[in-house]
């Protein structure tokens, strides 16, 4: 049992604490009371002393891939000028039909260390591979389990090659799936496909029965851009989430990512079907996509969650994002206030990725927290502490990261990752990939 006592203790992003403590006891946290009765309450416990820290729930990325990390500054050299381009001249040639294990490896240590140091202790990850070796979401999960991180992985399935090989991705979720399940904790599996415009209603239809068989929830890409969009209108002269609908293929165990381009009726649509949703603002930007309306889904009740979708993982600038971007889109200033920034990132992080025992900090949840120290320009206060730590809040910050009660960030020292290690070795295999 250990005591981390600190200046203030967010227990969500509707309760903050003043000098209080969090006592742990293996992977649970078992009480939340002041800094000055913490001790005598619990005396033989160890003590972990930040009172001058902010202490909270880790964040949660919700959508990623963390092979994302091999495309930075690759030169391919090749323009594309919406999103059509950017997949078939760029994504697809130059990296997804080459990711095999041994850049997932690579990438997957990369990454981890990137988003333990922003304070993110679990993740939902879509490898998009559809080469890659058979087990390779099985070595993921190891890596993984052995750095100490949460992750929900999954292999992006699909019929751009074939619809052999899209079954055979699917295959490679479920044997994901089955293997966490008798042999980790921390990892688990999820089945995947990509978009109406690369899978048939049969392949759809056949990846939603293996989730059903399996108990598992299936995600998706939904409407990243226009593309989708007139693709459906096109071929089946409906919207993307009005397809899916009719196909009977929308409930609550379907997380959507991206979100787009979505309007009205399909908003009441997800929310009906209590479909979760994934947004990602920088990402979002970076393809031209555009403005996905997270306000408008946030207020006809969606749970919407964060996601880096890989291509910049340092939380805190995503955080930002989200809480600007939408201003400006929807020329109103008081649109994502930050307690709902932060509240995305953390709680309902959890609920989209079924989570039931993490996001916030509260008796029985699992320990999962960051120590941020509150190295701001100008003081913090009750009124200004979601302010100060979504605008304002640098992974710099970051003292400690804690996951089931063990730390694998502490005093700023990574526990499980050789940083330079990890940076020489994804280095070497980027710059073979490189190798066109």
């Amino acid at each position: 049992m250990f005591i981390v006592k600190s200046k203030y203790l967010i227990s969500s992003s509707e309760d903050v604490y003043i000098d209080y403590s969090l006592v742990v006891q293996g992977e649970e946290i078992v009480d939340i009371l002041p800094n000055d009765k913490a001790q005598k309450k619990y005396p033989n416990a160890e003590l972990v002393d930040k009172r001058n820290s902010i202490l909270m729930p880790g964040f949660i990325n919700a959508h990623m891939h963390q092979y994302g990390i091999l495309s930075r500054g690759i030169p391919a050299n090749v323009e594309f000028k919406d999103f059509e381009g950017f997949l078939w001249d760029y994504w697809w040639p130059f990296i997804e039909n080459r990711i095999g294990l041994k850049e997932v490896k690579a990438t997957t240590k990369a990454s981890s260390l990137e988003l333990i140091e922003s304070g993110v202790i679990g993740f939902c990850d879509t490898l998009e591979a559809p080469n890659t070796e058979e087990g390779t979401l099985i070595e993921q999960g190891k890596i993984l389990e052995e750095i100490g991180m949460k992750a929900i992985l999954s292999l992006e399935s699909c019929e751009r090659i074939s619809y052999e090989n899209g079954v055979k991705c699917l295959d490679e979720n479920s044997r994901l799936i089955e293997w966490s399940r008798e042999n980790s904790k921390l990892i688990s599996g999820i089945m995947c496909t990509h978009t109406t415009f690369t899978c048939s209603d049969k392949f759809l239809k056949l990846a939603y029965d293996k989730a059903r068989k399996l108990n598992s929830a299936w995600q998706f890409h939904l409407s990243e851009s226009i593309y989708e969009v007139d693709h459906c209108l096109k071929s089946y002269k409906k919207l993307p989430v009005k397809y899916y609908d009719d196909l009977g293929l929308l409930d609550e165990n379907v997380l959507a990512s991206q979100c787009v381009k979505i309007n009205e009726e399909e908003i009441k649509i997800l929310k009906e079907r209590n479909v979760k949703v994934v947004h990602m603002p920088l990402s979002n930007c970076e393809v031209g996509g555009g403005f996905s309306p997270v306000p408008q889904l946030l207020e006809e009740g969606v749970v919407v969650a964060l996601g880096t979708d890989g291509y910049i993982n340092d939380f805190f600038t995503v955080m930002k994002s989200a809480f600007l971007l939408h201003k400006a889109s929807m020329e109103d200033a008081s649109v994502m206030p930050a307690s709902m920034v932060f509240k995305m990132a953390t709680e309902y992080g959890a609920k989209v990725l079924g989570w039931n025992d993490t996001g916030k900090l509260v008796p029985k949840n699992k320990a999962d927290f960051i120590i941020m120290e509150a190295d701001f320009k100008t003081p913090v206060t009750l009124d200004n502490i979601f302010d100060q730590i979504v605008v304002q809040g640098e992974k710099e910050f970051i003292d400690s990261v804690y996951i089931n009660g063990k730390p694998v960030l502490e005093n700023k020292k990574l526990k499980s990752i050789d940083k330079k290690e990890v940076l020489r070795d994804m280095k070497a295999v980027a710059e073979e990939f490189w190798k066109f």
